[in-house]
């Protein structure tokens, strides 16, 4: 216990410690929200890496659809880091740290209004950002309750706030710059803790081809007659692992807190070093966490999922671990949950206080002010998240993957493609926009509330979501090529951006 509990106090003093050093790269707006669009590629891309996964992935995810679908699950690791770094970067990285300068822009919401020359456009991004932040934020508290018992036996509320709070002022004090100097060193953390604990759990179960040989003899007849099933390449469900690659990967395209990651960065040479770094980040540890819960059916006769859910998997998996790794697992789940709460709720702050605050009722509103503003928000949605984690951990949602689902889901689906199409194609219109969030927002708000209207691939979050993204992909440029044409002199002014070097 002396080594757990000295382990975690000096990862907090470290996190407070930065966020208090960071306090002078945090004296405007543009350093608070955007570290003065001078970060570096190593922090940009492990902050990009660290918002990625947090412990709704090694937790959630991983435990989830190890379970469901064995040692296939790495494909959505694999995707994660192809898909939703390698060609996010590719795509994305340079043309919006252009394009979000040329247009004076630090939020998404931000970037639609300017791009398309519509309030309104701004003002719906902003509602749709807010709403489905916050549940996304109060799932992320989820994943430690059950590590927290397993290693302190410590009650979950305790963790809640302990995590709330320290998160709340290394973001507060710093900004932008200690979040991405946490994220770093928080990630490095996540990285050894990752392989550590893969290497732990094999040897538990007599090494790789031992594990992979017991995991072929696990049966499931609910599931699948195909004998070996969960050691297959490809799992017992290839088209619901599809849904769980699209959603986990493309999603991030549209999500504003991993977008903005590119708004903040240095130069051109800057992004290309990024992309490279992030993508082995993120080989590593989704690979990793997919890889580590496909094998958690070896550990079915521990675990009763229908009784304690999913969640319960992991932590199964390493209670039998020495105390050192439960140590280094709980500080790998606490940086990956602190990380990407740091950067929700940055992002959401930033979001109400620019776009919808000075954007729309005080737009003479000083620097001063606007900080101010967005650190008390910060505070605001710190605190709605642990309340709806609280009420949520009693109630009848079980699953962390399911808050995740829904919010990345109608993000993803409303933003990914208006944002895309407006970087590229300058016959993207304000209304294409507009049905592509209200389909997105209505649909899975509905998939939420009445799954029983939806045909049984779509009744699920994480497929439903999936489907909100390819479907805005074909409804902008469709939506566009039937409605009037964008203003001339806006496209020509939106467009008439310089390269950066």
């Amino acid at each position: 216990m002396g080594i757990k509990l000295g382990l975690l106090l000096l990862f907090f003093a470290v996190m407070v410690g930065i966020g208090i050093h960071c306090r002078k790269h945090a004296a405007n707006v543009n350093s608070f929200v955007l570290g003065g669009r001078a970060v570096g590629p190593w922090l940009t891309a492990f902050a990009y890496g660290t918002s990625y996964f947090s412990a709704v992935v090694f937790v959630g995810y991983a435990g989830q659809f190890g379970w469901k679908y064995g040692i296939a699950a790495t494909w959505a690791g694999i995707g994660n880091a192809i898909l939703g770094s390698l060609l996010a970067w590719a795509v994305l990285g340079r043309r919006t740290r252009v394009m979000s300068q040329h247009l004076d822009s630090a939020t998404m919401p931000e970037f639609f209004g300017r791009r398309y020359g519509s309030d309104g456009l701004r003002l719906a991004a902003s509602a749709v950002t807010f709403l489905f932040l916050i549940p996304y934020t109060a799932s992320l508290y989820n994943g430690l309750s059950r590590l927290f018992a397993m290693a302190f036996d410590v009650d979950y509320a305790v963790c809640v706030l302990v995590m709330a709070v320290l998160t709340g002022v290394y973001v507060i004090a710093g900004g932008y710059m200690a979040t991405a100097i946490n994220d770093f060193i928080q990630g490095v953390i996540m990285i050894f803790g990752i392989c550590a604990v893969i290497l732990a759990v094999l040897n538990q179960n007599g090494g790789f081809l031992s594990a992979l040989e017991a995991l072929a003899r696990v049966e499931d007849p609910a599931v699948s007659q195909a004998p070996g099933v969960f050691a297959s390449f490809f799992g017992p469900d290839p088209v619901s692992l599809l849904g769980v690659v699209l959603l986990t990967s493309l999603g991030t395209w549209g999500l504003p807190q991993m977008v903005q990651k590119f708004y903040a960065i240095q130069n051109q040479a800057a992004i290309h070093k990024g992309m490279v770094i992030s993508t082995l980040f993120a080989l590593i540890v989704a690979g990793g966490c997919y890889f580590l819960g496909g094998f958690g059916r070896l550990y079915g006769d521990q675990v009763d999922v229908a009784v304690s859910g999913y969640d319960a998997i992991v932590p199964t998996m390493l209670s039998g671990l020495s105390d050192i790794l439960i140590a280094v697992v709980v500080i790998l789940v606490l940086s990956a949950s602190m990380s990407t709460l740091s950067s929700l709720v940055l992002t959401s702050s930033s979001t109400l206080t620019l776009d919808v605050i000075k954007g729309t009722f005080a737009p003479r509103m000083d620097e001063k002010r606007q900080l101010l503003i967005i650190r008390l928000l910060i505070v605001v949605f710190i605190a709605i998240s642990v309340v709806i984690a609280l009420v949520q951990y009693h109630s009848s949602i079980t699953f962390i993957a399911q808050l995740m689902g829904i919010s990345w889901g109608a993000l993803a689906g409303a933003f990914l493609a208006p944002f895309l199409y407006g970087l590229y194609w300058k016959r993207t219109t304000p209304q294409a926009c507009w049905v592509c969030f209200v389909f997105a927002t209505v649909f899975m708000v509905a998939n939420m509330l009445v799954p029983q209207i939806f045909p049984t691939l779509l009744k699920s979050p994480i497929n439903a979501g999936a489907f909100c993204m390819l479907a805005g992909l074909v409804i902008v440029p469709v939506v566009s090529l039937v409605t009037p044409k964008p203003k001339e002199g806006l496209v020509d002014c939106v467009f008439s951006f310089r390269e950066i070097r």
